[in-house]
């Protein structure tokens, strides 16, 4: 792809997610939408092979229902009520089909199928952008829309999410899904409490971009495509492989690491909101996603791939990557715990 043609991709993306976020007119938030899925087809079949175009056929399908069914449901409430104001979204049919299509949008559960095949099949660039970058615009508009969306469905949908997510993700060996399946889990986790406090879901979305882009840059960097690759980090790099095992533990909720952050919070406020049962089932699905980011750090950590060489560590040649998004991210991702008052402040 020419410098010139990924500026213009790339400026599009930016776009897109920023006229969605700053508009309070529907059409204009569904114009953002559209402009946004747009510029993300030619990044995921970029590499043209089966894999990339199949990837990118099915992105373009769920985005294009999903922004249908946006556009739809506010014709719906601007018919009703006469208004096309995003925060005045009150007529039932219409906020109910609105949450249907964000969670599809996100890659909730049980709209997720399309998330952890469209990664597959694109780079681990191209799934940084999808799992990062991809989920600012709905989280907006969820945002502006909460108070008429039906809490009843978000708790549902996110409850379904971080069962999927830690489920999904026991059985995969490619770190792109297990990356896809992460993503699920996560997104259901600020879904549940975005109908409650909408500044933890915020805090919520900051740690999971965080950790997720150390994660992509740390993987980006080892060429770590499976989880067999991994074995192979320790000889590249022994500090790399420290990092990444602690950006793992922590995107996973461990303390004292920052991941911590967001799960104490939301659990905190459910307890408060006496939804005991929700709480419980969330921490046992955290369990499940627990194993398989513990699976990825034993791969890294204890286990060495045969080696004939008398030498354990591998010639270091200059990285094409720049590293320095990775460093900042990745150190963010392991020491914030101790700036959670400064945070809730």
């Amino acid at each position: 792809m020419s410098p010139t043609v990924f500026m213009v991709i790339m400026s599009s993306l930016a776009t897109g997610t920023i006229i969605t976020s700053s508009s309070h007119h529907w059409l204009l938030a569904w114009i953002g939408l559209e402009i946004n899925t747009m510029a993300m087809i030619p990044v995921i079949s970029s590499t043209h092979n089966p894999r990339s175009t199949e990837a990118a056929t099915k992105y373009f399908l769920t985005q294009a229902v999903a922004s249908t069914t946006i556009l739809f449901s506010s014709m719906m409430n601007a018919w009703y009520l006469g208004t096309w104001d995003i925060t005045n979204t009150s007529f039932t049919p219409a906020h109910t089909l609105l949450t249907i299509a964000l969670a599809m949008k996100l890659g909730l559960a049980p709209a997720h199928f399309w998330l952890p095949e469209v990664l597959q099949g694109s780079t681990m660039t191209t799934a940084l952008i999808i799992t990062t970058w991809q989920k600012l615009a709905p989280m907006a508009l969820i945002y502006m829309t909460i108070n008429n969306l039906s809490t009843t469905i978000l708790i549902l949908t996110g409850l379904l999410s971080t069962l999927i997510g830690g489920w999904g993700g026991l059985n995969q060996t490619q770190t792109r899904k297990i990356m896809a399946y992460s993503s699920i889990a996560h997104l259901g986790w600020m879904i549940i409490i975005s109908s409650m406090m909408t500044n933890i879901l915020i805090i919520s979305l900051s740690m999971y971009l965080i950790m997720t882009t150390a994660v992509f840059c740390l993987l980006i960097l080892s060429k770590s495509k499976t989880i067999q690759d991994m074995m192979t980090a320790w000889p590249l790099s022994p500090a790399l492989t420290s990092m990444t095992t602690l950006t793992l533990l922590s995107l996973a909720g461990m303390p004292p690491l920052t991941g911590f952050m967001p799960k104490w919070l939301i659990l905190k406020e459910m307890l408060t909101q006496n939804l005991i049962p929700t709480a419980t089932i969330m921490m046992l699905s955290t369990l499940l996603s627990l194993f398989f980011y513990l699976r990825l750090t034993y791969l890294i950590t204890l286990t060495l791939p045969p080696n004939s060489n008398q030498t354990k560590l591998k010639w270091r040649f200059k990285p094409n990557f720049t590293t320095l998004l990775m460093t900042v991210t990745s150190t963010m991702s392991i020491l914030l715990l101790p700036m959670t008052p400064m945070m809730l402040l």
